[in-house]
């Protein structure tokens, strides 16, 4: 049977106070989506309040670009799938193989805070399913816990858009919180490399990568590790 793979993407579309957009990355959420398409798996969008989640403009601009980003701007089919996503209250974990949670700034708003995703992340985690974050979709990792009640990510390897790369972008005083630091007040073990560096960890069922450029080897080793697992039904 075909693997499945929910991606769950924000919702929210304001950064902070400055008057500006925001959303989800490009990059980070189509060059996954698109690994997961070409290894044959089904991919089913996901978002807080469903319908069309908002892009971060920046993400389209010309130095954001990408072989995958590209190939989403011809491919109408996959647009339409980006602009109809399902409501998170729509979602049960036990229909998929994986979760895999994309950044942009979005998510320091909405799926930090979310309870349906940490539901279902919970689920996930009990059900020993991967899953996978990258940039900011970590943020989506804050609210759920294990079955002990601690902090999922508690006593875990993980990685994010690190402190030093929002100082660098200039937003460390606009989001609500520094995501690197918040990861490790909730007891992770928190593991990175030089700013805007390629790097994914692995800490069990628990993938995440650090920025944009990670996005394409965490779904590679979201791929990986569900070559070993069974799929849903089976």
């Amino acid at each position: 049977m075909t693997k499945k793979i929910l991606l769950v993407i924000t919702s929210h579309d304001k950064l902070g106070q400055t008057g500006q957009k925001t959303g989800f990355w490009l990059e980070e959420a189509v060059n996954p989506y698109y690994r997961f398409v070409d290894a044959g798996f089904d991919v089913t969008l996901s978002s807080p309040e469903g319908g069309e989640p908002p892009m971060d403009d920046r993400s389209v601009q010309e130095e954001s670009q990408t072989e995958d980003t590209r190939r989403f701007f011809k491919d109408e089919t996959a647009q339409q799938q980006f602009k109809t996503t399902v409501p998170l209250t729509e979602i049960k974990a036990e229909d998929y193989d994986a979760i895999f949670l994309p950044g942009g700034h979005g998510p320091m708003w909405d799926l930090c805070q979310d309870q349906q995703l940490a539901n279902l992340l919970e689920a996930f985690d009990r059900a020993e399913k991967i899953i996978a974050a990258v940039c900011h979709g970590p943020a989506g990792l804050i609210l759920a816990k294990k079955a002990d009640g601690t902090p999922l990510v508690a006593g875990k390897k993980v990685t994010s858009f690190t402190n030093s790369e929002e100082t660098t972008v200039g937003l460390h005083e606009v989001v609500p919180f520094l995501l690197e630091s918040k990861l490790c007040e909730l007891g992770a073990e928190f593991v990175k490399t030089d700013d805007f560096q390629e790097k994914v960890v692995q800490d069990g069922n628990l993938i995440t990568g650090q920025n944009p450029a990670s996005s394409g080897a965490v779904a590679e080793a979201v791929i990986t590790s569900l070559k070993t697992l069974s799929p849903v039904g089976k």
